[in-house]
């Protein structure tokens, strides 16, 4: 039988190797020769196969699909990719977990990252967000604080309870991601079968330069499905990759998973009357108060050739935006914007929006030049400086967002809220009033397995915190963690910083 002929293996820089399993040596066995550039070449290259991982996301699952508008929203936002009923725009998803490492298990207590790369006309847009609609701190100046508390303790190199949950106690505007994180949402059954979130609000513009704030909403066509807390154990340890294969397998296959988009929408003048702060991303838009308007259809229906090159190397910024869409005032977001694009320059590279899994479909034209790997032409001949008279390209006044009113005291300004109990609104909603006795018993168990762990001190705290939320919630998770609910009441009764020099 005739055989195909077989490319020639190469080195590198594309010299022929004449053999791939013998080094070159000085006699029989050895000793091998720094002259051998195919050994060196090799190993050189193994060495640096694995870049850093992502600080948080950094278990993830990927696959290519598109975007399609099924309803008219031109009225509200000149984004190109949203201009016509029918349009589809080709995309990338990635899919993670946030707080473990890249071989953690898939099945982990934890929130679920949800990153969308569409690949518009304009440029690329990113949608970076989680299967949560809210986050569990409203200023970026906590953020490394609180993944340090998801990480490791420093000196025993272990998750530890009383990390986790003394940051969370002191930190009350947590309680509703909290709640949410230990209901059945915190362990999705697969990627499939969850949503999707900006959690923050947005700006959407119009040709007219007329603005309204809005949230993206990526609801499962295939219906939420969660694990019970023993099920999600099970398949950390028998499984813990389930996720990653689910999605895999099932675009193998042809079921190609889908979601529904939609987004919330409020005037300026909704906005600044709004009964809570707008833009705290641990707070909702009830849908009572802003009801989901439809968009358009999600679709993922192409596995990735090759990991690394298509998802790995996949550099998601929520600071990616194409006109008609732009950032919010949420002082969370305003975070997000510088260090997602830091990140990725340290992880991948000061030109990393090269790589073709990042570089958008349409040209790329500014004067950003040289650094490691650049991976085109550097610009080639054309001038690296502006304003210049050799036909470089210029700014377009006519893609500016629309101007905004910001005006304030230079300071570190503390949170403040409407009303006291601000925080605990919310979340007594959820608890009271969507969950079911059912959901609040996996609640209250999925808590307690992980509560009883911490301290006493900190339990208490943890505990007055729910009972802020709702007297049956602080009161069935004392029990549980063996707490005495008059002491739970009487600290529930007092101010944070008082409820935390209690307990310190």
């Amino acid at each position: 039988m005739n055989k195909d002929p077989k490319e020639t293996l190469t080195t590198s820089a594309g010299a022929p190797v004449d053999d791939d399993q013998h080094s070159m040596t000085a006699g029989l066995p050895g000793p091998a020769l720094l002259q051998d550039i195919h050994l060196i070449d090799k190993l050189a290259h193994f060495d640096r196969e694995r870049i850093p991982e992502r600080v948080v996301h950094a278990k993830g699952a990927g696959a290519h699909g598109y975007f399609e508008v099924t309803n008219d929203v031109t009225r509200y936002t000149r984004a190109a990719f949203l201009s016509k009923v029918g349009k589809k725009t080709p995309l990338l998803v990635r899919f993670s977990t946030v707080g473990g490492e890249k071989g953690s298990a898939d099945s982990e207590r934890d929130p679920r990252g949800f990153a969308i790369k569409f690949y518009t006309e304009e440029g690329n847009y990113d949608m970076v967000g989680n299967n949560t609609p809210v986050f569990f701190i409203r200023d970026p100046l906590k953020f490394p604080d609180f993944i340090h508390t998801q990480k490791r303790n420093p000196q025993t190199n272990l998750k530890d309870p009383d990390m986790f949950w003394d940051f969370l106690s002191l930190t009350p505007e947590s309680v509703h991601q909290v709640t949410i994180l230990f209901s059945g949402r915190g362990t999705p059954k697969s990627y499939r079968h969850m949503n999707g979130y900006s959690s923050h609000t947005f700006m959407w513009y119009n040709a007219r330069g007329e603005h309204r704030w809005i949230k993206w909403h990526f609801k499962t066509a295939q219906g939420i499905q969660n694990l019970a807390r023993e099920e999600a154990v099970r398949l950390a340890g028998e499984d813990p990759d389930v996720a990653t294969r689910d999605l895999f397998q099932a675009i193998e296959a042809d079921n190609y998973p889908a979601w529904n988009v939609f987004v919330q929408i409020m005037t300026p003048d909704q906005v600044e009357k709004y009964r809570f702060d707008s833009f705290d991303v641990t707070k909702v838009w009830p849908h009572a108060d802003a009801p989901l308007i439809p968009v358009g259809r999600m679709v993922l229906d192409r596995n990735p050739e090759n990991y690394f090159a298509e998802v790995e190397q996949a550099a998601f910024s929520p600071g990616n935006f194409v006109p008609g869409i732009g950032p919010s005032p949420d002082k969370m977001l305003q975070g997000r914007l510088f260090s997602y694009h830091d990140t990725h320059r340290h992880r991948l590279g000061g030109n990393y929006q090269l790589l073709p899994v990042n570089a958008p479909k349409s040209a790329a034209h500014n004067y950003q030049r040289d650094g490691f790997m650049r991976l085109d032409n550097n610009g080639g001949r054309g001038p690296n400086y502006y304003p210049n008279s050799f036909g470089g390209p210029q700014p377009d006044p006519g893609f500016a967002q629309p101007p905004i009113d910001v005006q304030g005291i230079m300071a570190r300004h503390a949170y403040r809220p409407a009303r006291p109990e601000d925080d605990f609104v919310q979340p007594r909603a959820l608890y009271e009033k969507v969950m079911t006795d059912s959901d609040r018993d996996h609640l209250i168990h999925n808590i307690v397995e992980h509560l009883k762990n911490a301290q006493r001190r900190i339990r208490l705290r943890q505990a007055a915190v729910f009972y802020k939320v709702h007297p049956d919630y602080g009161c069935r998770v004392a029990e549980g963690v063996g707490l005495a609910e008059a002491e739970v009441k009487k600290l529930a009764g007092l101010g944070q910083a008082e409820l935390a020099e209690a307990t310190a």
